[in-house]
C-alpha cells in the first residue's frame, strides 16, 4: 500500500468524505467507498464513514494499493466473443470458455477487458486499471453472459445491485449422478482452500453462500440442472455441487470423473451462464439477456441424450 496525505482545500469544506477524496485523487466515488469500507481512509488520523463531512485544512490520508506488477491491459480481439447488447452505459457480452474476465498475474490468455479495448469500447474508469468496468466475473472455463459498465454511474449502480443481490443470475450445469432431491438449496460457507490458493472450498468461517438448483432433464449417469445464485462467490456453483457429490461434468478440479469428460468430448466444465437480468442502471427498466449453449456443451448434451 502507498499512502497519500492531502490537505482539504477551502472549496471542499463541508463535502462528504467520499466526494472530497474522489475529487482530490481523481478516483470514482465507488472506488473511494471501497477504500473507506476497508479502513484505508482517515481524517486527521481517525477512521471515517463515507458520509462524514470534511473541513477545510483537515488532513486526509488515503492508503492506495500498489498496482500489481506486470498486470496491464493489452488490446486483443477474442475469437467467439459476442456482443449481446450495447448502449451508452453498459455492454453485455457472451463470453466463450477459455477467456478470463480481466487480466491477472499468472494468466496470459485472453480476457473480456482486452477484447473490449481492442473493439474500441470506452469502459468505465472505475476499478483497478486491469479491471475497469468489471462488476461481475465468470470463471475462465465457464461460458455465458457478463455485463460490463461503460459509464461511471452504471458502474456504481451495478456494483451495488450485485451487492444487494437484486441481479438474477441463471446457469445451466450438467452434473454427474442424480441429485436427491431433484430440486433444492445448498447453503454452505465458501473460502480459500486451506491447501491451495487457487482453489475454493467449504470452510468454517467462509463467506455465506447460497445456491438453488432444479432438475431440467435426467439422463443415464448425468443430470442437467438450472442453477440460481443467491450469492456470488468464486467457484460457488462448482464448489457447492461437488460438496453434494454431483460435480459439474468436465471439472476434475472439483472431483469430476475425467473419463466422462473424454467420452463427451469436453475439455472444461459443463457450466454456462444462460440468463442475466437486472434493473438497467440509468433507465430503471428491468432488462433480461439470454445465451444459447456453445457448440462443445451442445455436443456433450446430444451425446448423453443419445445414450
Amino acid at each position: 500500500m502507498r499512502s497519500r496525505v492531502l490537505l482539504v482545500p477551502d472549496g471542499l469544506d463541508g463535502d462528504r468524505v467520499d466526494t472530497a477524496a474522489a475529487r482530490m485523487l481523481g478516483l470514482s466515488r465507488s472506488r473511494v467507498e471501497d477504500l473507506v469500507a476497508a479502513g484505508h481512509v482517515r481524517l486527521d488520523g481517525a477512521g471515517v464513514a463515507k458520509s462524514d463531512r470534511v473541513r477545510a485544512g483537515a488532513m486526509l490520508e488515503v492508503d492506495l494499493p500498489e498496482e500489481e506488477p506486470g498486470v496491464r491491459v493489452v488490446p486483443r480481439t477474442v475469437q467467439g466473443m459476442r456482443i449481446v447488447h450495447d448502449d451508452a452505459d453498459i455492454v453485455v457480452v457472451d463470453k466463450p470458455a477459455g477467456v478470463a474476465a480481466h487480466p491477472s498475474l499468472g494468466w496470459d490468455g485472453p480476457s473480456v477487458v482486452e477484447h473490449l479495448a481492442a473493439a474500441g469500447f470506452r469502459i468505465s474508469t472505475s476499478g483497478p486499471p486491469e479491471r475497469k468496468g468489471i462488476v461481475q466475473r465468470l470463471d475462465v472455463g465457464t461460458s455465458g453472459l457478463m455485463v460490463v459498465a461503460k459509464s461511471e454511474a452504471a458502474y456504481t449502480v451495478l456494483k451495488q445491485a450485485f451487492r444487494d443481490r437484486t441481479v438474477e443470475k441463471t446457469y445451466h450445469a450438467l452434473v454427474q449422478g442424480h441429485p436427491d432431491p431433484f430440486s433444492g438449496t445448498i447453503e454452505a460457507p465458501i473460502g480459500r482452500h486451506p491447501g491451495h490458493d487457487w482453489k475454493m472450498a467449504i470452510v468454517a468461517g467462509g463467506r455465506r453462500s447460497v445456491t438453488h438448483y432444479d432438475t431440467i432433464e435426467a439422463f443415464a449417469g448425468t443430470t442437467l440442472l438450472t442453477v440460481h445464485l443467491e450469492t456470488g462467490r468464486t467457484h460457488q456453483i462448482r464448489v457447492h455441487l461437488a460438496a453434494v457429490h454431483h460435480p459439474c461434468v468436465g471439472d476434475p478440479l472439483y472431483g469430476a470423473d475425467p473419463t466422462v469428460a473424454r467420452r463427451l468430448g469436453l475439455d472444461r466444465q459443463w457450466l454456462h451462464a444462460v440468463r442475466l437480468g437486472f434493473t438497467h442502471p440509468t433507465s430503471g427498466e428491468w432488462v433480461t439477456f439470454e445465451s444459447g449453449y456453445p457448440a462443445d456443451l451442445q455436443h456433450a448434451l446430444d451425446v448423453v441424450r443419445g445414450e
